[in-house]
């Protein structure tokens, strides 16, 4: 049987068809196998570990197939306990694949402790230039009826009254208690109002 004649066969084509159905198979295996090897459309939502301690947010990591790689922070951040995360890469809401890295920044223990310096009944320039200078953070003024416009006469950390001398974690940040000049305002009107006018001598 000649060349031509063969390809026209029955059997030749028999053959190719055979192949054919090989090959499709083959592929549908593959594509399904690689699917499971990558976890195809799997997707999982990182949770928000924020403030959590390292050990809970290796358990919840756990329990949704995810793993964790934990980057060390130099910066002591107060409003986050120590040894908490402060940061997460991806974010929390992320969809993530089975067996992604979450990278989580801890806030250090070994935190520096800064002495407060004596900056009371000086101008707000002052006290915040001083502050800043020794390591601390800016926080809101709370005006208080006072002689001194913009003398601070009181500080305070979160809520509590502090004093010079006291220790507090670096980068902590502090709010001014400071005068808002409306005393002496009051004072000047009241002798103004006590000076009799001519008219009644």
């Amino acid at each position: 049987m000649g060349f031509f004649q063969y390809i026209k066969s029955r059997e030749f084509l028999n053959t190719v068809l055979i192949l054919l159905v090989i090959t499709l198979a083959v592929m549908f295996i593959s594509g399904i196998g690689l699917g499971f090897y990558t976890h195809h459309n799997q997707k999982i939502q990182v949770p928000d570990l924020q403030k959590k301690s390292i050990a809970e947010a290796e358990s919840l990591l756990e329990d949704i197939d995810l793993n964790l790689v934990v980057i060390d922070s130099s910066e002591f951040n107060p409003d986050f306990p120590p040894q908490s995360v402060m940061e997460q890469d991806p974010e929390a809401g992320s969809y993530v694949k089975v067996n992604r890295k979450i990278y989580l920044t801890l806030n250090p223990s070994n935190f520096l402790k800064v002495e407060v310096p004596k900056v009371l009944d000086q101008t707000k320039r002052q006290v915040v230039t001083r502050l800043k200078s020794a390591g601390f953070q800016i926080g809101k003024d709370i005006k208080i009826p006072d002689i001194g416009k913009d003398v601070v006469r009181r500080m305070e950390y979160l809520g509590r009254p502090i004093k010079p001398g006291d220790y507090l974690p670096k980068n902590s940040v502090i709010d001014l208690v400071v005068g808002d000049g409306l005393e002496e305002i009051v004072t000047d009107s009241l002798a103004t109002d006590s000076i009799p006018n001519a008219g009644e001598f």
